[in-house]
This record gives structure tokens, sequence and C-alpha cells, in this order.
């Protein structure tokens, strides 16, 4: 989106990784280094972004240049009110002639930083004096996030609901998923069967990220040019191992340390790989008087953690991931145990 908006409409793309940032001081240092680095990248306005911002350049690298930390750590407190960045953005924009129309700038990676209230007050105060400003700049800001991470900001500063129109990227539907992966393979020079492309599109779920880890796994596992539905589910299989240690182990098995925790993980995974929702009553049948007190609260705790939400009937639970109840029912199978086809 940035590339397209840089191409047809002159937009300045300016995007700032704030990943492990937790106070403002940090915050200012990254924005700063971000149009430094977005300024000098573009060729058309990379000789004028030098003269202006030429303090923090430091020398030219057989891939690109290195930049001045200590010099960016030294101004960035400069740049710590709305104001002052509003002040900074609009000189830097008027460096730079024609030749760029505003500033794309998008924010992201926000986990660390959303824990700090004063972001959420600077967000706020950015958006609000850019536009009673008598000078405003044209500036497209862009937080991404999950629906969670804009709460957490409107419970530090409930006016910031007001400032942003929120954007849903959906998941892929079932047809875009099949003319993916169609494509996909045939790039390949491979076929898939249509039980085969059933397995990989219902387990893929609609996230690309799932689907071309699905999709690696089945062409490394492809012999002969056609994929299987045999092979189409142990590509699956392969996938699930490998999201699971990527993401559920973490987010899960070692969030959850309880022996009664487990044990209760490990009753709904036996409902079987492909239920996408189960019953707390189908769970509760079984459990032990132990189990049965922290049921409530291991749930409260699964939906924490991103993994089940709340189902349309009452007592109802859904996965958000089938990958990832894959998974789970994956890491109930006993050890030596066969791990059967999918069916």
């Amino acid at each position: 989106v940035q590339r397209v908006a840089e191409r047809e409409h002159k937009l300045l793309r300016v995007h700032v990784n704030l990943g492990g940032t937790v106070d403002m001081s940090d915050f200012a240092v990254r924005l700063l280094e971000a149009v430094v680095n977005a300024g000098a990248r573009n060729s058309t306005v990379a000789e004028r972004v030098k003269g202006w911002l030429g303090k923090y350049i430091g020398k030219q690298q057989l891939f690109g240049f290195t930049i001045n930390l200590e010099a960016l750590k030294a101004d960035a407190p400069a740049l710590s009110t709305p104001g002052q960045m509003i002040a900074f953005l609009r000189e830097t924009l008027a460096r730079m002639g024609d030749a760029i129309q505003g500033i794309f700038l998008t924010l992201d990676e926000l986990n660390g930083i959303l824990n700090n209230p004063k972001f959420a007050h600077f967000i706020k105060g950015l958006v609000e004096e850019n536009s009673l400003s008598q000078i405003p700049v044209p500036l497209l800001l862009m937080l991404c996030g999950v629906e969670e991470r804009r709460r957490t900001m409107i419970q530090h500063h409930p006016p910031v609901d007001r400032i942003f129109d929120v954007v849903d990227i959906e998941k892929m539907s079932q047809t875009e998923m099949v003319e993916f992966f169609s494509r996909s393979f045939r790039d390949a020079e491979m076929t898939v069967a249509p039980k085969a492309m059933e397995t990989i599109t219902l387990y893929s779920a609609g996230f690309p990220k799932i689907m071309h880890v699905v999709g690696e796994e089945a062409y490394f596992l492809d012999s002969d040019g056609i994929l299987t539905a045999e092979e189409a589910s142990q590509a699956v299989m392969s996938a699930a191992d490998e999201v699971g240690r990527k993401f559920v182990n973490q987010q899960v098995y070692k969030a959850i340390r309880s022996d009664d925790y487990r044990s209760i993980l490990k009753k709904i995974a036996t409902l079987g790989p492909t239920k996408d929702s189960f019953l707390k009553k189908e769970v509760s049948e079984g459990l032990t008087p132990g189990e049965k007190k922290k049921l409530d609260n291991f749930l409260q705790r699964m939906k924490k953690l991103n993994v089940i939400r709340a189902g349309e009937t009452a007592g109802q639970y859904v996965f958000n991931l089938q990958m990832v109840r894959l998974y789970i029912w994956l890491r109930s199978l006993e050890d030596g145990s066969e791990k059967t086809h999918l069916s």
C-alpha cells in the first residue's frame, strides 16, 4: 500500500518498526530514523534530504548508508511533543519541494509502546494539533495491530476512539485460497487433486502466512508433480508442527504451567483434529473435581492468549485458528503412536 501511495500519489512512505520500544524517547528515535531512511532512499528527493538531515547520515556502504545513532539520540528528545513532531514533519516536507505531496506514516509492532499511556496521548495530540494548525501537514497516519491493541490505547486515553477509521483486513476467501494454491503449484509444475485442495484450504483458514507454510510443506513432500489427498494431509501435519514451534509453544504451553491446565487442554484435544469449536459441558465431562474447579479460569486464560473466542451459543468456544487446533491435537498423541491421516 505504501509503495502504491508513493508511486501514484507522491507520498513519502515512512515505516516505523517499534518492536521492543517501551518509552517515548525511544519512540522519537525510531521515528526520526525512519524519516531519515525513507527520504535518503527515495531517489527523487535523496539529495535534498541529505542536505536537510545529513548530520544523521553516516558513511556510504555497499548496501546503502549508515545512520549516526548518537546524533539521532541527541536530537530525538526535541520531538517528544506532538507540536514539535508536526513542525519537524512540516519542515521535512517543505524541503522536498513538489516531488513529495505528503507523508504516509505507518507505526508497526506496537505491543511494547502501547503499554505506555503517554503514547496514546501523543497520538491523539499529533492528530488534533495537525488538524488545528494553520498549515496542516498532509499526513496519512496508520497504526498496525489487532483490535486488542486499539482497545489498550482507548483504555489509556478514551478520546483516541474518535480519531481513527478502523480498517479490518479480512482473511482470504475460499475462492481466493484456491486461486492462490492453483497458481502457485502450477508455477511449480504441479497439479492438486480436488480432495487435496479441500484439505490445504480447510487448515489454512484464509491466513496467508499459514498458506505459505502449508504450500512449502506440500511442495517438498510431493514426488510426482501431483499433490494427493494423503500428501496434503502429511503437509498439513508438518505445517502444524512448524506453526506450533513458532507460535503455540510460546503462546500456550509455556504460559499454562499448571498440570490441571495441561490436562484440560489434552481433554479438548481428544475431541478430534477437525473440530473448530467445543462446548464447555463436553470438556467438563471426565475431568477430575480439581480440574473442573479450574476450567473457568483456564478458558479465560485461553481467551486472553487469543487461542479461542466465545461462540454464538452459551458455553461454546471457537478456535481462532484451525492450525493451532490441529497442533494441540498432535501434541496430545502419545509418544510412539501413529499420526492418523486427516479425513
